[in-house]
């Protein structure tokens, strides 16, 4: 009887190690997910000037990158779509949600009245006080309305208001470092690599209903201007889409070894739906004469850390590109200090106070920076800011 009691155990035993080993080793051979959406398609056509058709471009563009990441054993690719067909908003993030997928990436080409406008635009989610940023949302948006029941389906969004975007913030600072972070690679390789120009000076905030709904860091993508004569042209021919393909596939690739592999940093690295640890860099010493706007929320000493040992920053913007810390590299704003883990990620001002901060973060806005946002240290490491308020 104790034999066979004893033979049970070591079965046990054994079926326990070997559940373990396969789960490890699924874990380890676990892929990056990439979700790729073409915007518009079918019956939506999105913007069309001088025979280009960007349902088509984008398409094209999406495919191609694909093509690329694939050619990775360890990048799996899902796409909303493969071919010229209509999918909603809110399923085109679902595709992705139900993949698990690591991050979501929307491609489109922009538009404008005035013809001369060109470059490239990077967007992650969020409210904007930005006119352009919110027309640009507003023209996105505005293809709910070719869904059947959009009214329902959406509770009630109006695509002309976006502040009606319900329950939008949450999600947004949830993955709002990391989007940023694959938004800036792919900024970068428009500008380093194609010599694009890129429009705001850096990532931009907006609230697209797409990127809403999406769990896990996302970006959209202006590729650049149809109606721009020598854009349009270029955007619609295999080389120029080839090209874009190829920048926006080595950023992918870039921000997978940084944040999901591990491979560029050390162990520690933020995974896709973590924080970075930051190791603030001495304040800059900036010259003592300020404008009239910084005055309004000047800090004239440098603050000590509060009873609980808190101190505030605000992070304007996060790059692989190292710049000095100058006001003309920051749209007029003193006080700017950097850390650089994995990236490099530029912080203005520093105080105890959180209601300060929420000052300063209203100047970094309107100097430009509308994806900034506040961020905390606690002996030196960085803190999950919700904790905070709390």
């Amino acid at each position: 009887m104790k034999i066979i009691q004893h033979k049970k155990i070591v079965l046990k035993a054994l079926i326990t190690i070997m559940i373990f080993v396969c789960n490890a080793s699924f874990s380890q051979g676990k892929n990056f997910i990439v979700t790729l959406d073409a915007g518009h398609g079918d019956h939506d056509f999105g913007a069309v000037y001088n025979g280009h058709i960007e349902k088509n471009i984008n398409l094209a563009i999406a495919l191609k990158v694909g093509k690329i990441l694939e050619r990775n054993s360890s990048i799996d690719v899902i796409y909303t779509r493969k071919t010229d067909v209509f999918i909603d908003l809110i399923e085109r993030a679902n595709i992705a949600n139900r993949a698990d997928a690591n991050i979501f990436v929307s491609i489109h080409c922009n538009a404008n009245k005035n013809t001369v406008a060109d470059g490239t635009e990077t967007y992650v989610m969020g409210m904007s006080k930005n006119a352009s940023n919110l027309e640009a949302a507003k023209r996105e948006n505005s293809v709910i309305s070719l869904e059947k029941d959009y009214k329902q389906k959406y509770q009630g969004f109006d695509p002309n208001k976006p502040e009606t975007m319900l329950g939008m913030t949450i999600m947004q600072e949830e993955f709002i470092e990391n989007s940023i972070m694959l938004a800036g690679k792919i900024q970068d390789r428009f500008v380093q690599d194609l010599g694009k120009k890129s429009r705001g000076g850096g990532v931009k905030q907006a609230p697209y209903m797409v990127l809403h709904k999406a769990y896990m860091p996302r970006v959209l993508i202006e590729t650049g201007f149809i109606s721009n004569t020598i854009e349009g042209e270029r955007l619609d021919s295999e080389e120029g889409q080839q090209d874009i393909a190829d920048a926006i596939a080595k950023a992918i690739i870039s921000y997978k070894k940084e944040f999901f592999d591990g491979d560029e940093v050390e162990q520690s690295a933020e995974k896709p739906s973590q924080r970075v640890e930051e190791k603030p860099i001495k304040q800059t010493v900036q010259p003592s004469k300020v404008d009239s706007v910084a005055k309004k929320f000047e800090i004239k000493e440098v603050p000590k850390p509060a009873a609980n040992g808190i101190i505030y920053k605000i992070q304007i913007s996060a790059s692989s590109t190292n710049l000095e810390l100058i006001p003309s590299n920051f749209n007029g704003l003193k006080n700017i200090t950097s850390s650089h883990a994995t990236i490099y990620k530029y912080m203005y001002g520093e105080t105890s106070n959180y209601d300060q901060a929420k000052q300063l973060l209203q100047e970094a806005k309107s100097k430009g920076y509308d994806s900034a946002f506040i961020i905390a240290f606690k002996d030196g490491k960085s803190i999950d800011i919700k904790d905070v308020i709390k």
